[in-house]
């Protein structure tokens, strides 16, 4: 038994395709376990919950059939329109599709279907390593069907699509995605007239709704180095349809012998360098988009040189408006990514400055609960090639980490609301809600991050009978 049958009998052992084999043999149709499952068999990367099973007839009467012989109660969930169902079943998800044919129009990725070989169904597939099929009927059980050579792909790490690469990207242009993707997952090497096809049929980008766009960025932005997905992106001309903010930011400008760091490659180093720190996809999409309002913001200052002023805050509202045209979340999630672009040079403006406590309890009280995330975000953003740079920078960084830990563990300041409520000057003074109220509790507070008072209550009383009587309010009568 070679390698690749010891795999594929490992994998088909899992109970679950012994009752698909069952109910195959029992309605007498031919039924495959296809697609990335099997791929991920050759690669070794361990079994997959998502199960891909292709009948040559019904794929819902087969999941119908499967549903009737598992064990225990099963919901199976059937979409008619599409003629498929799915199963969810002790940890794996399986989705039942009869074999099927395409045909596409210009205007749409949706495509025309109707029964089909499975023959058909491999035909449709996008490359070449998903388009391999084991047979799951007890004649041939377990049997390869690989018409495209996919084995010999997956060996040589090439994205190489079944058909001409460009029927497969115009008919489906979300395939020039996947593939980018792919490679940036795998470490593989897109094919050659895969990449040209691509770069001609990148046009075709504008009919995906923008959803399934951002799935795909989201994969490409949770690989070990999603680096290479976005630089590929941009190679193949298909960023600037995707992500402008990021292409706005290329290239290097001379004036009078002074230039400045290119921010579209600094951009992808601190999205790698991050990678290496979290897996939080969204702290991922803070570091890509941290440095975009420097395309707007960039000025030339014949005494200064190269500024970028307020970047931070420009960078910020593009956060929201790149969200919304790209159909994400408008929630915490967008609300977080902004923040972080927003404050993402405030530690490193402490670095760069004799660190004062009070500077250190405001990074802390403005950042809240973002403090560490925002603080790996600033590590990430060190990508300096010069080593005495490097190591001043993170020197300094250290510096900072050391001093908000100290800082914070005195003060408390994180979140912290003044020990004196507003409710609480309200009876003191006898007032109702107004704007003198807000102008007290705000007083103390900045007292406090100041280092005026401690963040106790004591003080904080004290203090505010200072604040009141200098706009003119004192104690009630009991």
């Amino acid at each position: 038994m070679n390698i690749n049958e010891k795999r594929i009998e490992e994998a088909l052992a899992h109970e679950v395709f012994g009752y698909i084999q069952k109910a195959a043999d029992a309605l007498a149709v031919d039924a495959y376990v296809i697609g990335g499952f099997v791929r991920d068999i050759f690669l070794n990367r361990g079994l997959g919950t998502d199960i891909d099973i292709v009948a040559v007839g019904s794929g819902i009467d087969l999941a119908n059939k499967v549903a009737e012989l598992l064990p225990g109660k099963n919901q199976i969930q059937v979409f008619k329109t599409y003629g498929t169902a799915m199963i969810k079943w002790e940890g794996v998800q399986l989705e039942f599709v009869g074999a099927r044919k395409e045909s596409y129009s210009k205007e749409s990725r949706n495509p025309q279907v109707e029964n089909g070989t499975l023959e058909d169904d491999q035909n449709r597939r996008d490359f070449t390593i998903n388009a391999l099929a084991l047979s799951l009927n007890t004649n041939g059980f377990g049997m390869l069907l690989d018409p495209f050579n996919g084995i010999q792909d997956l060996n040589d790490g090439i994205i190489r699509t079944p058909l001409d690469p460009d029927i497969t990207y115009s008919d489906d242009p979300l395939r020039m995605l996947r593939a980018i993707r792919f490679a940036t997952q795998l470490g593989f090497t897109i094919e050659e007239k895969s990449l040209a096809s691509i770069k001609k049929n990148k046009a075709r980008i504008d009919i995906l709704s923008k959803e399934r766009m951002v799935e795909e960025i989201h994969k490409m932005m949770r690989c070990p180095k999603p680096s290479i997905g976005f630089l590929m992106l941009d190679k193949m001309g298909l960023l600037d349809y995707i992500l402008p903010e990021l292409t706005a930011l290329k290239g290097i400008e001379e004036v009078e012998g002074q230039s400045h760091k290119d921010n579209f490659y600094h951009t992808f180093e601190v999205v790698d360098n991050i990678s290496t720190y979290t897996d939080n996809l969204w702290l991922r999409w803070a570091a890509l988009l941290h440095d975009i309002g420097k395309a707007p913001t960039k000025k030339f200052d014949k005494k200064i040189g190269w500024t970028f002023h307020a970047h931070e805050f420009v960078g910020a509202k593009m956060v929201y408006k790149l969200f919304k045209r790209m159909h994400m979340p408008l929630n915490e999630k967008m609300k977080y990514v902004q923040k972080l672009v927003y404050m993402s040079s405030r530690p490193i403006v402490i670095a760069e400055d004799q660190v004062t406590d009070a500077a250190v309890r405001r990074l802390i009280f403005d950042a809240g609960d973002m403090l560490e995330d925002l603080l790996t975000l600033c590590k990430a953003d060190i990508t300096t090639k010069n080593p005495k740079r490097y190591k001043r920078y993170h020197k300094n960084f250290e510096i900072v980490k050391q001093k908000v830990e100290e800082v914070e563990a005195r003060d408390h300041i994180r979140n912290f609301q003044p020990p004196v409520t507003g409710e609480e000057i309200m009876r003191i003074f006898a007032l109702k809600p107004c704007r003198e109220v807000g102008q007290i509790k705000e007083a103390i507070k900045e007292a406090i991050l100041e280092g005026k008072i401690p963040n106790e209550y004591d003080a904080a009383y004290a203090f505010m009978l200072t604040a009141a009587k200098s706009i003119g309010l004192v104690p009630s009568k009991p």
